[in-house]
């Protein structure tokens, strides 16, 4: 199984100090999280989206390319890219641009993104979500396909004879972010890109039909069997003691969704009864010491078939020396400890 980190470098009031956190700093904590997940031999490393003030990272291939300079094995990815908000022609030549300085590195996952500031920033409606998603994506993996390409549709100018440069080193890479919808499950498998299943507060048992569905349809559309693949990502923080990492994280936890929550206009309170419930050994939160999180992700294995684990460390303004413990945590205890069984 690979084994992999991402952020959305979000700039939260820390709740120990009550300062909220600056981009400049923030980007500079992903620059050295990155760095530290490549020198420990993690192999994935993720950027997500986000179009707000209190996010530091809106340009990920330009936040990717930086990260390329100061690695030299992790597989880099977009964690996500608003695809239904993005031309697919400048998308393809940003990450084939960031393929090229990595030698081969770019991925994409592409969703609809945790929220939807994009849409108007952008001019694109918002109730057309589905057929820009849908559209976008059938146009990007022509691109990724074909060097000049000649293409309609309903949402961007045509292209005739149009030639799309520079060009990967190989197809980039493409997967599917899927938070619990089956019409984008079966998207997934029909398009026959890999599918990332989110679990942020779900039962893991609930993401099983989904992942009937992905295969199905894939299966049905006749793509090679060894380009489907499965991913799990969410929320992880990993300590020695997993007592301490439960009440530690519990703060930066609440934290992180009282102001997400607050971007929404919601307002938000996590009992610490729920809270406990999400960190027990059936529950979606991958949080404790090296051996929970081990029989936990073998425990998902069993019910999913997944390839690659993700886990966002660095929310609700956890310190950088507690992310930079549970990368290499995740690296030199997790992941070794998963692939002894798989």
């Amino acid at each position: 199984m690979e084994f992999g980190v991402y952020t959305f470098a979000d700039l939260g009031i820390d709740p120990q100090t009550g300062k909220l956190g600056k981009a400049k700093d923030r980007l500079q904590e992903v620059l050295q999280a990155a760095k530290l997940a490549d020198e420990v031999g993690l192999q994935v490393f993720g950027v997500g989206e986000h179009h707000r003030l209190d996010y530091a990272i809106s340009s990920v291939p330009v936040v990717l390319s930086a990260i390329s300079q100061q690695t030299k094995n992790i597989q880099l990815t977009s964690a996500t890219t608003v695809l239904s908000t993005v031309d697919p022609v400048r998308l393809y030549e940003d990450f084939a641009t960031l393929d090229l300085l990595s030698n081969g590195r770019a991925e994409i996952m592409a969703g609809r993104g945790a929220l939807v500031d994009s849409f108007r920033l952008f001019g694109y409606n918002l109730e057309q979500y589905n057929e820009l998603f849908e559209e976008h994506l059938e146009l990007f993996l022509k691109l990724n396909n074909e060097a000049t390409i000649t293409w309609k549709g309903n949402y961007r100018p045509e292209l005739s004879n149009a030639e799309i440069s520079p060009r990967a080193t190989n197809p980039i890479p493409v997967w599917v972010g899927v938070g619990g919808t089956p019409t984008s499950a079966k998207r997934a498998g029909r398009y026959g890109v890999g599918m990332a299943i989110v679990i942020l507060g779900d039962d893991p048992k609930c993401f099983v039909p989904l992942v009937e569905d992905y295969r199905t349809a894939f299966k049905a559309a006749g793509h090679p069997k060894e380009q489907c693949q499965l991913a799990v990502t969410g929320h992880g923080y990993f300590t020695e003691d997993g007592k301490r990492a439960r009440e530690t994280f519990y703060t930066y936890f609440n934290n992180y969704w009282t102001y997400v929550n607050k971007q929404r206009d919601m307002f938000f309170h996590l009992d610490r009864e729920d809270y406990d419930q999400m960190t027990s050994p059936e529950g979606s939160l991958f949080i404790g010491e090296p051996d929970e999180i081990i029989e936990k992700i073998l425990k998902q294995h069993e019910l999913l078939g997944h390839s690659r684990f993700l886990a966002q460390l660095d929310i609700g303004a956890l310190p950088y020396k507690e992310v930079a413990k549970s990368i290499e945590l995740l690296a030199t205890k997790i992941m070794p400890g998963v692939n002894k069984y798989i």
